[in-house]
């Protein structure tokens, strides 16, 4: 992790994540408050696919939740997992790339 933030870019992408980690309750927040809903889901529902849809798997983190939390604190603890691997599995695939 040092040789990715020894760099001046590396340090201002982390500040930059940490930023929006920050935010991400507040995105959360603001989208049901516009009634924002996801275009794929909306595209589901409106051609009956959604009615005929056999989830998998409940998810990780269902509907950037988390069970027992309130829905702010719900959305920062997905927000902090998804982006911790995200960046875990893009630093990897990065070295794995350098070799």
């Amino acid at each position: 992790m040092n040789a990715l933030v020894s760099d001046t870019w590396g340090r201002r992408a982390l500040i930059g994540l940490l930023v929006l980690v920050v935010l991400a309750p507040v995105f959360g927040w603001a989208s049901g408050a516009v009634g924002y809903a996801e275009p794929l889901e909306n595209a589901a529902e409106e051609t009956g696919a959604a009615d005929a849809a056999d989830p998998v798997s409940p998810g990780l983190l269902p509907d950037y939740s988390v069970p027992g939390l309130s829905s702010p604190l719900g959305t920062l603890v997905s927000a902090v997992v998804g982006t911790g691997v995200t960046l875990a599995v893009g630093v990897g695939v990065g070295r794995l790339l350098e070799q």
